[in-house]
């Protein structure tokens, strides 16, 4: 809450002071906020930060019981320290938590496959669980913890922890509700015998599955072949040939997944054929860095994917201007759209804008075939766009004009690290479009004259921009970076991520 949300405990004596000027010069002055009914005392405690909410539980009682009851989230330094005793304790305070996150740092020691196995008694209604650099939490503590069968358990996300395949399949087997599994940094599921791992007889309802720094993909083929629920693939920074995974897991039948997220990994033209054949519902494709995909595999996936809304490609293979073309001509219902690294040309821009009449917001970044000349055709076709982003492009004054002048809907602008656009054409754009947010970095071209810039960076250094507008740029400086694609669409589009 900012500045609001200052300390409840301060408040109180502030009231008991006001009464005493006011005449009550006992010093037993009444507490004005035992008068608060108990649903709004809750409200204002489920706005304040995690150190102010704690600070007002040791007020008085009354507080501290609200605080327990209505409390849902829990944050714990999963360390050795927390004995089984410590933690029936604490967790039988915060009854209600459904949300609960245990971190440890890997330098030391975390809690035990004991305390782990304590979890689902003591919180019944727990539905999300985050482990974090537990590695002392092996097969056997994963092992207990599922035989509890916790009913409303449906998220599950594990990082640096010390179980293997055993622990995973018994967490599969005995957590009906389950259906997001996050696995990062598990090296005992890298060094795992692939051969003796079988879902088979598993009944899994996974609707999202996320791999990250994981290096045995043969491991998860079976996974995917018994997630028939499966809807969200995301993979990121996974070694091993993830177009065998893929072919293998989806081969011969029509999987429900519409989002798949691909990054950092050794993918192809045949992993995006698999998930053509499979996935006729896709409606959101990230490629960031998948190394060998062409223009070919984007074909095959604008002629069988057709309700494909999102799509992003960053540096993928050797994606170029035909791919980007089969997309825009197949593709209608495309609502956003991310190219960069990609020679986009006027031809696909064409396309686009005759056939993607949805099309709301697009970035084009990293890229020497966007000049001024794309952006007046982008200004003068593309009537439904609403934001665009343009990064490291030969662009000057004329093209950010030419838009400014055209795409009606356009509510955001970002230009970055595009030198021929100068600080003049941006004022002069703020003040032509008022309801337009334009957002730009502070690195200007070298064409200014040498007054011009030295007047710019005393300026800078004294004293903030005296435009509004440009204080709400200075949050979009890192616009396409070549991070995660749900961050990216974050810092693109100003959305948070899922």
């Amino acid at each position: 809450m900012g500045q609001a949300s200052s300390c409840w405990a301060d408040t109180a004596k502030c009231i008991n002071k006001s009464d005493d000027i006011n005449g009550n010069g006992n010093g037993n002055g009444k507490d004005l906020t035992q008068t608060l009914p108990d649903e709004c005392l809750i409200y204002v405690f489920e706005k304040l930060g995690c150190h102010d909410r704690n600070t007002c539980s040791l007020v008085c009682k009354r507080w501290q019981l609200l605080d327990s009851k209505s409390r849902h989230r829990l944050s714990l330094h999963a360390l050795s320290d927390i004995s089984a005793s410590l933690l029936q304790a604490l967790l039988s305070r915060f009854s209600c938590v459904s949300i609960l996150s245990l971190k440890c740092s890997r330098k030391h020691l975390s809690i035990d496959n004991h305390v782990l196995s304590l979890i689902p008694t003591l919180l019944p209604s727990l539905n999300k669980l985050k482990l974090r650099g537990c590695l002392d939490v092996s097969d056997d503590g994963l092992i207990a913890f599922s035989l509890h069968h916790p009913r409303f358990l449906t998220k599950l996300s594990f990082a640096s922890c010390g179980f293997g395949v055993k622990g995973l399949i018994s967490l599969l087997s005995n957590c009906h509700s389950l259906r997001d599994l996050t696995l990062k940094r598990l090296r005992k599921l890298d060094s795992h015998n692939v051969n003796t791992l079988n879902f088979n007889l598993c009944q899994i309802q996974i609707e999202r599955l996320c791999f990250k720094d994981l290096h045995n993909t043969r491991l998860f083929i079976p996974l995917l072949c018994s997630s028939k629920a499966l809807k969200t693939l995301v993979v990121c920074r996974s070694s091993g040939n993830w177009d065998t995974v893929l072919e293998t897991s989806l081969q011969g039948r029509t999987s429900s997944i519409f989002e798949i997220q691909m990054e950092n990994v050794h993918m192809g033209d045949a992993g995006l054929s698999a998930i053509s054949a499979s996935c006729p519902d896709l409606q959101l494709l990230y490629l960031n860095r998948a190394t060998d995909c062409t223009d070919s595999g984007l074909n095959a996936i604008a002629n069988s994917c057709r309700k494909l809304k999102k799509l992003h490609v960053d540096h993928a293979g050797s994606i170029g201007d035909d791919g980007v073309l089969a997309i825009a001509s197949k593709c209608c219902q495309l609502q956003e759209l991310v190219l960069m690294g990609l020679p986009v040309t006027l031809v696909s821009l064409n396309v686009l804008a005759s056939s993607c009449p949805l099309l709301e917001r697009m970035a084009l970044c990293n890229t020497e075939t966007i000049g001024d000349s794309e952006m007046a055709f982008i200004a003068s076709k593309f009537c439904a766009l609403k934001k665009l982003c343009i990064k490291t492009c030969p662009v000057s004054d004329s093209g950010i004009e030419a838009v400014g002048e055209g795409c009606p809907k356009l509510v955001k602008l970002k230009v970055k690290r595009c030198r021929g656009v100068t600080q003049k054409c941006v004022s002069r754009l703020r003040l032509h479009r008022t309801s337009l947010v334009v957002s730009v970095d502070a690195v200007w071209p070298k064409s200014f004259d040498e007054q011009g810039m030295l007047a710019m960076v005393n300026e800078t250094e004294t004293s903030p921009m005296p435009n509004t507008r440009m204080h709400r740029s200075t949050r979009t400086d890192v616009i396409c970076s070549s991070r995660s694609a749900s961050l990216l669409s974050s810092n693109l589009f100003g959305r948070r991520p899922n």
